[in-house]
């Protein structure tokens, strides 16, 4: 790291560094944004990158204070740590997320299922079209597909392209009316962000099979569908936090799972974890294609 880092830090005083999914950049720098207007006193520099690198950071780097997530500490790492630190660090849910089917807007093809995506990821399915991911090693995307998709099987290479970040995901997708692509829904969920309604004009959300669905057997990626699992590719956001002080990590920590930052997760449509809001079923006249199962 070659940010300074101000070791007289408190809850609201002082600067940190952070290692952050790069799957949550949007929402994490929204967060950040409002953090440091309300204390004006301090500093949060994020850096943004795959999970795996992210860990490393975590457990390699003094200088990380804290990382963001999709999942929190196995128990073989707590021990690790309260053997090398003498303590573990604290970790919990802060929001869960989804990886969002995106589609060319061009594209008549949106309905998807597990088994579907398990097919073409493996080579057994449609090898013409090419799936996009933000990289083919260390990413938490590509982690999901393995372990909730693919459920440790194989990609096949020569269906699955790597890009280099989820921004690129989309640019590829924007380009390429046949290619399907995996990006978390912060990149493309939400309407309030003028990029991402831009960018909603080239590419498009497609629907997933949801198994228990009373009223439509496929649904998109909602707030709504995120915190019932009606949606199937969900997964949590989680922070890990290295500090055994009340310092500026916990301070960012704090807001972050009360009122404020759950509020900024929430408009950023993703599903809040730490505070309850209300869910309302909403009925919405879209006609699904059916010829693309």
């Amino acid at each position: 790291m070659d940010a300074p880092v101000d070791t007289g830090d408190t809850l609201i005083k002082g600067t940190i560094n952070i290692s952050v999914d790069e799957s949550f950049k949007p929402v994490i720098d929204e967060e950040i944004k409002v953090f440091e207007a309300a204390f004006p006193g301090t500093k949060i520099i994020a850096h943004y990158k795959p999970e795996a690198d992210c860990l490393k950071d975590l457990f390699r780097d003094s200088a990380t204070r804290m990382v963001i997530v999709t999942r929190g500490l196995t128990s073989k790492e707590e021990t690790y740590f309260k053997d090398s630190l003498s303590y573990a660090p604290g970790w919990n849910e802060l929001a869960r997320d989804a990886i969002a089917v995106v589609v060319n807007n061009a594209s008549t093809d949106t309905l998807f299922s597990i088994e579907r995506l398990e097919k073409q990821l493996t080579g057994k399915g449609n090898k013409k079209q090419k799936i996009i991911f933000d990289g083919l090693s260390a990413t938490s995307t590509v982690r999901f597909a393995i372990d909730s998709i693919l459920k440790g099987k194989t990609f096949d290479n020569t269906v699955v392209q790597a890009v280099k970040s989820s921004q690129e995901v989309l640019d590829y997708i924007a380009t390429d009316s046949s290619a399907i692509g995996l990006v978390g829904i912060s990149w493309i969920g939400n309407p309030e962000d003028t990029a991402q309604v831009q960018m909603l004009k080239k590419v498009k959300l497609a629907y997933m099979k949801c198994d228990h669905c009373v009223d439509s057997p496929y649904v998109k990626p909602s707030q709504y569908s995120i915190m019932v699992r009606e949606y199937p590719l969900v997964r949590g956001l989680y922070y890990i936090l290295k500090e055994h002080h009340p310092g500026l990590g916990s301070g960012f920590v704090n807001f972050l799972q009360y009122e404020r930052g759950q509020l900024i997760f929430r408009r950023a449509y993703l599903a809040p974890s730490r505070m309850g809001f209300g869910l309302r079923s909403v009925k919405i006249n879209e006609t699904l294609n059916q010829d693309s199962l």
